[in-house]
């Protein structure tokens, strides 16, 4: 049987992939879960119908959600991961010998579990079960909502903003999120697609920009994800990461270096006037 997968972006637009087998099905208190195995791009983990992660090109996206931040951060101890179910991004922060403790609040455990046991080597992080590694499974817009002073990096790797993600991209949340980081601390949130995002986008960067000193959007190029192109949003209480001085990393990376560090802040015309454009 010819088996096929379609994210629908629009009621116009759809992204199919050619399904080889499904390792896992089910459903969470909070979501559908699907792990398949893909023709083009190998195992992926799928939520509610959309493309979370595949072992094809994850690394683009882990990368660049912990090494842009922490890399900007002159001395990143303390990390808050709110999502990441998957790991990966667990996984790149603690390849930094400065960190000292990572924090990780994922609200669906069984995302933990499926991809613990079906992509280990995203899970890897927390396969290992590091002693700088904290799981917690729960609630990270309660936890943003209790904590204050407390994180010099808060790295917001969470779903789409329907579902469990839909909190995580308001202002009363960035205002939590300001409380809970230390008076250089600062924080990323990925923030979907400039193509067919763009009303959320417009949002999101206003509330950002009213509440931190210092607010950028930087983009990196996904295959998995809608268009290609994927916006991340910093904001930062201090360092401007367009003045930053970068450390050199002692370990290897595949997508991330210096050259797409300065270059990846760098935004393209229609994108800039995404930002500056008034909300209806």
């Amino acid at each position: 049987m010819d088996l096929w997968m379609t994210e629908w972006q629009t009621q116009h637009l759809g992204m199919s992939v050619r399904i080889k087998e499904t390792l896992f099905s089910g459903r969470s208190s909070f979501q559908e879960i699907a792990v398949v195995e893909s023709e083009p791009f190998g195992r992926m983990l799928v939520l509610d119908g959309v493309f979370q992660t595949s072992l094809f090109d994850e690394f683009i996206y882990h990368e660049m959600m912990a090494h842009v931040s922490l890399s900007t951060h002159p001395n990143p101890k303390r990390i808050l991961i709110i999502g990441g179910g998957d790991g990966g991004t667990a996984r790149e922060v603690l390849r930094h010998p400065s960190v000292e403790k990572v924090e990780m609040i994922e609200i669906d455990g069984m995302v933990v579990d499926v991809c613990k046991e079906f992509l280990p080597e995203i899970s890897a992080a927390l396969i290992a079960d590091s002693a700088r590694l904290e799981v917690k499974i729960g609630d990270g817009i309660q936890h943003m909502s209790q904590a204050e002073n407390e994180y010099d990096v808060i790295i917001v790797d969470c779903s789409d903003p329907i579902g469990p993600g839909e909190g995580l991209f308001t202002k009363a949340f960035y205002r939590d999120v300001y409380r809970a980081l230390k008076a250089d601390g600062l924080f990323v949130q990925q923030t979907e697609s400039p193509f067919y995002h763009q009303e959320l986008i417009r949002r999101l960067w206003l509330d950002v920009d009213d509440l931190f000193p210092v607010a950028r959007m930087y983009l990196a190029y996904i295959p998995l994800y809608p268009g290609g192109m994927h916006s991340f949003t910093m904001g930062s209480k201090k360092t401007d990461p367009l003045e930053a001085d970068l450390r050199p990393l002692p370990f290897r990376t595949k997508y991330f270096n210096e050259s797409i560090y300065r270059s990846c802040f760098a935004l393209p015309n229609f994108v800039q006037e995404l930002l500056t454009a008034k909300t209806k």
